[in-house]
């Protein structure tokens, strides 16, 4: 999760839909995989880790964010919740690194770092935007490096030395009008130049209620066997 969204949508984030949605599928996508102590990498805030506190799918949980001002330990629902800029080993079953690769210039030695010293059975989740073509002012704004397909999110996991589980698009159910939105705007207005700027927004009660049935409906029909089109890739990844 990015600082810079947190900022936009302050303490509205929890219940904006797209961290709503997000999470679900999330959950869902982790089936029944649980762990003591979950790892969250670049977690902002830590609204993910919070959701899996909240879902008793984990029992305490680390943040890793190198921009955090302090570091910190808070409760969520009674859980431990630590907020650090660095760890020295991944000692976490589970580890999430949601919207974090597309960040750094480097994805494969980031994801190797934490990989090389987890556990033999631990997991990675892994949550990236998808497709290159779907580039726009607001990977710009957020200082992205990449979009990925399945296929290049798998290949990343295995020149880190990871295996790939699974892998899935999310958020497909908007996808045909985002990209007809994006490809207008790069042909008529931005001839060719995009500037930075989120695309992220706040959304009346009825809207954002609307968004997050829609996708509830993505995730118990398309999400579970989608390789073929979405805004955001999942992988979920383990020790070969």
């Amino acid at each position: 999760m990015d600082l810079k969204e947190e900022d936009i949508l302050g303490d509205k984030i929890h219940g904006h839909w797209y961290y709503v949605s997000k999470g679900k599928a999330m959950r869902s996508f982790l089936g029944n995989i649980k762990a003591n102590e979950v790892l969250d990498v670049g977690a902002g805030s830590g609204i993910f880790s919070r959701q899996l506190l909240d879902h008793n799918i984990c029992q305490s949980a680390v943040c890793v964010d190198p921009n955090y001002a302090e570091e910190k330990e808070e409760s969520q629902n009674g859980k431990s919740i630590k907020f650090v800029k660095s760890i020295d080993k991944t000692t976490q079953g589970l580890t999430l690194m949601m919207d974090v690769l597309e960040h750094v210039e480097d994805d494969v030695a980031l994801l190797k770092e934490y990989a090389d010293t987890m556990p033999e059975d631990g997991k990675i989740l892994i949550t990236v935007p998808a497709f290159q073509f779907m580039w726009s002012g607001h990977d710009v704004f957020l200082e992205h490096y990449r979009r990925y397909t399945i296929e290049m999110m798998e290949k990343t996991i295995r020149d880190a030395g990871l295996r790939p589980v699974k892998s899935r698009y999310f958020f497909g159910a908007l996808f045909p009008v985002v990209a007809v939105v994006r490809f207008v705007k790069k042909i008529l207005f931005n001839q060719g130049k995009i500037e930075g700027k989120s695309e992220l927004k706040l959304y009346s009660d009825g809207v954002n209620n609307t968004l997050i049935a829609l996708h509830d409906i993505e995730r118990v029909s398309l999400f579970s066997f989608n390789k073929l089109f979405g805004l955001s890739v999942f992988c979920l990844c383990e020790k070969v």
